[in-house]
């Protein structure tokens, strides 16, 4: 399976390498965090695979909400573009940049 969601997030950043996406989302009925910057993602709560083709955010994940935050990211004091964007929402700038 193909992991188109995960890919597109992490390619809009490499377009954007001043955003950082922090995305909500369920996965496998656990909710996680994983941030997404310069084409690269992280899980905030759980452990990470050290091979990049291993997805984070896996297609059967339930996307809750999606943060686009200023680089460099401080969880501390992020610095907000948009807060709380649906995937539909983000597919739209996703389409905007050919992603």
């Amino acid at each position: 399976m193909q992991n188109f969601i995960g890919k597109r997030l992490e390619e809009y950043t490499t377009k954007y390498p001043q955003e950082v996406l922090v995305v909500t989302a369920e996965i496998a009925g656990e909710q996680d965090k994983i941030v997404i910057f310069k084409g690269f993602s992280s899980s905030l709560m759980r452990s990470t695979a050290f091979d990049p083709d291993v997805p984070v955010l896996p297609d059967d994940a339930k996307i809750e909400s999606i943060d686009r935050v200023a680089s460099p990211y401080n969880p501390q004091t992020p610095r907000y573009i948009q807060q709380r964007l649906s995937w539909e929402a983000m597919q739209i700038f996703l389409s905007e940049v050919g992603v």
